[in-house]
Protein backbone atom coordinates (compact mmCIF):
# COMPACT_ATOMS: atom_id res chain seq x y z
CA UNK A 1 0.00 0.00 0.00
CA UNK A 2 1.24 3.36 -1.24
CA UNK A 3 1.01 5.98 1.61
CA UNK A 4 0.71 9.35 0.93
CA UNK A 5 3.03 11.43 0.25
CA UNK A 6 5.74 9.36 -0.66
CA UNK A 7 4.67 9.91 -4.43
CA UNK A 8 5.21 13.53 -4.13
CA UNK A 9 8.87 12.49 -1.66
CA UNK A 10 9.69 10.06 -4.55
CA UNK A 11 9.18 12.99 -7.12
CA UNK A 12 10.85 15.81 -4.98
CA UNK A 13 13.99 13.36 -5.07
CA UNK A 14 14.07 12.26 -8.50
CA UNK A 15 14.00 16.26 -9.71
CA UNK A 16 17.27 17.27 -7.15
CA UNK A 17 19.04 13.90 -7.33
CA UNK A 18 21.23 15.05 -9.94
CA UNK A 19 22.73 17.77 -8.09
CA UNK A 20 23.47 16.31 -4.87
CA UNK A 21 26.46 14.40 -4.01
CA UNK A 22 26.49 10.47 -3.54
CA UNK A 23 27.34 10.88 0.12
CA UNK A 24 24.18 13.41 0.17
CA UNK A 25 21.78 11.43 -1.84
CA UNK A 26 22.56 8.17 0.48
CA UNK A 27 21.58 10.43 3.77
CA UNK A 28 18.84 12.10 1.55
CA UNK A 29 17.76 7.88 1.14
CA UNK A 30 18.55 6.52 4.59
CA UNK A 31 16.33 9.54 5.82
CA UNK A 32 13.03 8.95 3.08
CA UNK A 33 13.04 5.33 4.57
CA UNK A 34 13.37 6.45 8.16
CA UNK A 35 10.62 8.62 7.48
CA UNK A 36 8.67 5.79 5.31
CA UNK A 37 8.74 3.78 8.66
CA UNK A 38 7.68 6.86 10.66
CA UNK A 39 4.84 7.02 8.52
CA UNK A 40 4.08 3.53 8.88
CA UNK A 41 0.42 3.99 10.73
CA UNK A 42 -0.16 0.22 10.34
CA UNK A 43 2.77 -0.87 12.08
CA UNK A 44 2.58 1.50 14.64
CA UNK A 45 -1.05 0.52 15.44
CA UNK A 46 -0.16 -3.28 15.21
CA UNK A 47 2.84 -3.45 17.36
CA UNK A 48 3.81 -0.06 19.04
CA UNK A 49 7.24 -1.68 20.60
CA UNK A 50 8.00 -2.98 17.15
CA UNK A 51 7.79 0.39 15.40
CA UNK A 52 9.44 1.99 18.19
CA UNK A 53 12.40 -0.51 17.85
CA UNK A 54 12.81 -0.11 14.25
CA UNK A 55 12.76 3.72 14.43
CA UNK A 56 15.60 3.80 17.11
CA UNK A 57 17.63 1.00 14.85
CA UNK A 58 17.45 2.74 11.64
CA UNK A 59 18.69 6.30 13.57
CA UNK A 60 21.24 4.44 15.02
CA UNK A 61 22.31 3.04 12.10
CA UNK A 62 22.68 6.36 10.37
CA UNK A 63 24.69 7.62 13.13
CA UNK A 64 26.89 4.63 13.00
CA UNK A 65 27.42 5.01 9.44
CA UNK A 66 28.18 8.65 10.03
CA UNK A 67 25.55 9.94 7.80
CA UNK A 68 23.70 11.74 10.31
CA UNK A 69 25.05 14.41 12.96
CA UNK A 70 24.38 13.70 16.64
CA UNK A 71 21.73 16.43 16.62
CA UNK A 72 19.79 15.01 13.73
CA UNK A 73 20.48 11.53 16.04
CA UNK A 74 18.83 12.78 19.09
CA UNK A 75 15.92 14.17 16.92
CA UNK A 76 14.87 11.50 15.24
CA UNK A 77 15.12 9.84 18.80
CA UNK A 78 13.02 12.42 20.12
CA UNK A 79 10.86 11.75 17.43
CA UNK A 80 11.21 8.18 17.60
CA UNK A 81 10.29 8.40 21.50
CA UNK A 82 7.20 10.80 20.43
CA UNK A 83 5.54 8.61 18.12
CA UNK A 84 5.76 5.48 20.09
CA UNK A 85 3.95 7.58 23.21
CA UNK A 86 1.19 8.70 20.90
CA UNK A 87 0.86 5.45 20.14
CA UNK A 88 0.97 3.74 23.32
CA UNK A 89 -1.77 5.93 24.08
CA UNK A 90 -3.72 4.80 21.32
CA UNK A 91 -3.71 8.43 19.28
CA UNK A 92 -3.96 6.39 16.39
CA UNK A 93 -7.32 5.02 16.88
CA UNK A 94 -10.81 7.09 16.65
CA UNK A 95 -11.90 8.75 19.75
CA UNK A 96 -13.77 6.42 21.76
CA UNK A 97 -12.46 3.29 20.72
CA UNK A 98 -9.77 2.85 23.10
CA UNK A 99 -11.05 2.67 26.22
CA UNK A 100 -9.01 4.33 28.60
CA UNK A 101 -10.52 2.32 31.96
CA UNK A 102 -9.13 -0.96 33.20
Amino acid sequence: MTQPGIDVWGRLMRTFEKDLSAPQLLKLNCLARWFQVFEDRALRMESPDDYHEELLRQADELDRQGLITWQEWRDLRLEADAAYLRAVAGDDYPSGFVSRSM
